[in-house]
């Protein structure tokens, strides 16, 4: 009984916080090395080297970046779940990313959609950075809640 608990609880945290993760390839981030971001790299993630936060999966590079991110997780963890962040602000909208197109603003990651002709992080800069974090930070509290 204890063992089905257990499973139970693991089943329900899982499902509710990747609800809140874009996990497209089953990582977050497409599975790219969230703290090699924090060097200005994007980097794909090693199978060799990963982790579980909040019931998601992360990929990392090295044993170091690994450890790294096991000692400040919330640190490394993108904004919005890892889904665009001009889309989160401008639409209040989830919307996949590139992984290799990202910025680090005040200490947090954001990622974008750029892809077909559109660059979202350069609509992002373009129409005010500030305000449009301001915005998706309010709406990811919105979109959170409507699971």
């Amino acid at each position: 009984m204890k063992n089905f608990t257990t499973i139970l609880l693991i089943a329900i945290s899982t499902t509710f916080f990747a609800q809140e993760y874009n996990l497209k390839k089953g990582y977050v981030a497409e599975g790219y090395d969230v703290v090699s971001y924090f060097s200005n790299t994007a980097e794909k993630g090693d199978t060799a080297y990963t982790a579980v936060f909040e019931g998601v999966k992360f990929k990392f590079v090295s044993k170091q970046n690994l450890e790294t991110f096991k000692s400040t997780p919330k640190k490394y963890t993108p904004a919005y779940g890892g889904f665009c962040a001009y889309a989160v602000g401008a639409k209040a909208e989830r919307v996949s990313i590139n992984p290799e197109t990202f910025e680090i603003r005040a200490g947090k990651l954001y990622l974008f959609y750029n892809a077909w002709g559109t660059n979202t992080f350069e609509m992002w800069q373009e129409e005010g950075a500030e305000q449009l974090k301001e915005k998706a930070d309010k709406n990811w509290v919105k979109i959170k809640k409507e699971k």
